[in-house]
């Protein structure tokens, strides 16, 4: 049975700005951050994927970036802050939580963030997992010719944004066959009602310079690394997640058998297993 339950969300001044945080478990187990990918907040990882990660003896740290739910928002196409800024609020919400190490699970383009804390901060990092990620390689497959994108809404129709954040998870669903639309459109209803600014959510996070660390790339990473990866995913193509486990010391390759680049529900088991073998014995 999962008695796991969400500590409830807490507005947190960090670096600067606010940002929504919410934990689920007992903060004296073992943490795990989740990166949400671009344009996502803090509800793309699912409550009830948290309880159940926390459920299995862990602490769960989501969180919403800049730009997406109830954090501070900027001017569509105006973010004053660089991707590095984004990457150094994964350590500004442990600094908040007390948090001195912790496990960080990064998807799609935050991939870049696991790097950057994984080459740069590596006395904070107990162990990386990447989701959906690429190393970005020039020789590596192109986005599927299947994959076609709707055209973006207007903003101030909120009908018509749940529409096109649909569309666009439908998409990027690959053809998988756990795609759920009454599920996504529930959760789309929801992340565009509690948005600052959906506006901002759609285009800000990709109008910032996708900068990388300091101190190397993908083959200084030393901590623990788990690459999970769809089969079906459109957008990265399963080659993607290859070459990042490849290019990764030791990394290891779990692949989601029927999950495109998000990770529908009939896959968490999978996942949390994997996820929580990966992070057995650090502690944060």
């Amino acid at each position: 049975m999962n008695t796991s339950q969400s500590n409830g969300e807490q507005l947190l001044e960090i670096n600067g700005v606010e940002l929504c945080v919410e934990t689920f478990g007992d903060r004296a187990t073992p943490a795990i951050t989740l990166v949400a990918g671009a344009s996502a907040s803090m509800l793309w990882w699912d409550a009830e994927l948290c309880e159940r990660i926390a459920a299995r003896g862990r602490f769960v740290v989501r969180y919403d970036h800049r730009d997406t739910g109830r954090s501070t928002c900027y001017p569509p196409g105006q973010p004053a802050y660089s991707f590095t800024d984004l990457t150094l609020d994964v350590l500004g919400v442990h600094d908040a939580l007390g948090i001195e190490r912790a496990h960080v699970v990064c998807q799609s383009m935050f991939g870049g963030s696991g790097l950057i804390l994984g080459v740069d901060h590596p006395d904070r990092v107990a162990s990386l997992t990447f989701v959906s990620a690429s190393t970005g390689a020039d020789d590596l497959p192109p986005p599927s010719s299947g994959l076609a994108m709707p055209a973006e809404p207007d903003s101030s129709d909120a009908a018509a944004v749940v529409e096109y954040v649909v569309a666009g998870a439908r998409a990027f669903a690959g053809g998988s066959p756990y795609f759920d639309e009454t599920a996504i459109r529930a959760l789309a209803e929801r992340d565009v009602a509690r948005a600052k600014s959906y506006a901002s959510t759609l285009v800000n996070h990709y109008a910032i310079e996708l900068d990388g660390p300091a101190r190397g790339g993908f083959g200084d990473i030393a901590a623990p690394t788990l690459v999970v990866h769809g089969d079906h995913d459109p957008f990265l193509p399963l080659p993607h997640g290859q070459a990042l486990r490849d290019a990764i010391p030791d990394a290891e390759l779990l692949v989601l058998e029927g999950a495109g680049h998000d990770l529908p529900g009939p896959v968490w088991n999978d996942f949390v297993s994997g996820l929580v073998r990966h992070t057995e014995g650090g502690r944060s």
